[in-house]
C-alpha cells in the first residue's frame, strides 16, 4: 500500500472510531434524558425506569466499545 493510501485508511479508521464514540455518547445522553423525563412524570415507576435505563446504556456502551476495538484492530492492518 502506498503512503497516501495508508494515510487515507488511517484517517478513515480514526473518523470511524470517533463517530462510534460520538454515537454511543448521543445514545446514552438520550436514554438519560428520557429516563429523567419519565421519572419526573411518574415518580412511582422510578425503579423500573432506572433498571431499563441502565440496561440500555450498557448495551449502547458495549456496541461503542466493540466499534473502537474493531477500529484499533484495523489500525494494525494499515
Amino acid at each position: 500500500m502506498t503512503s497516501i493510501a495508508s494515510g487515507i485508511a488511517a484517517l478513515g479508521i480514526a473518523i470511524g472510531a470517533g463517530l462510534a464514540v460520538l454515537g454511543a455518547g448521543v445514545g446514552i445522553a438520550r436514554i438519560g434524558g428520557s429516563a429523567v423525563e419519565g421519572i419526573s412524570r411518574q415518580p412511582e415507576a422510578a425503579n423500573k425506569i432506572q433498571v431499563a435505563m441502565i440496561i440500555g446504556a450498557a448495551l449502547i456502551e458495549g456496541v461503542g466499545l466493540f466499534a473502537l476495538v474493531i477500529a484499533y484492530l484495523l489500525q494494525n492492518k494499515v
